[in-house]
């Protein structure tokens, strides 16, 4: 996850935005940290989906094959 110093700059640059606008230079970093909170949002979120267990109200698992074969995939390397 992205530190709280980084989360912070993004929230002061946006606030910054509404208010007076951005420089270039401050665009420019708005657009990279933004970019990274996505990749790390997006890494989190495909971890959190591939080891998740979809269970029937039977009992029975019907986790889709695709995230089973993800799942193994990921433990045979």
């Amino acid at each position: 996850m992205l530190s709280p110093d980084k989360i912070g700059r993004i929230n002061e640059l946006s606030k910054k935005s509404k208010r007076d606008g951005l420089s270039q230079e401050e665009a420019k970093e708005q657009s990279a940290l933004r970019q990274e909170y996505l990749q790390s949002f997006r890494k989190s979120m495909r971890g959190t989906i591939e080891n998740v267990t979809v269970i029937d109200p039977e009992g029975k698992d019907v986790t889709p094959d695709k995230i089973k074969n993800k799942r193994e995939n990921k433990y045979l390397n």
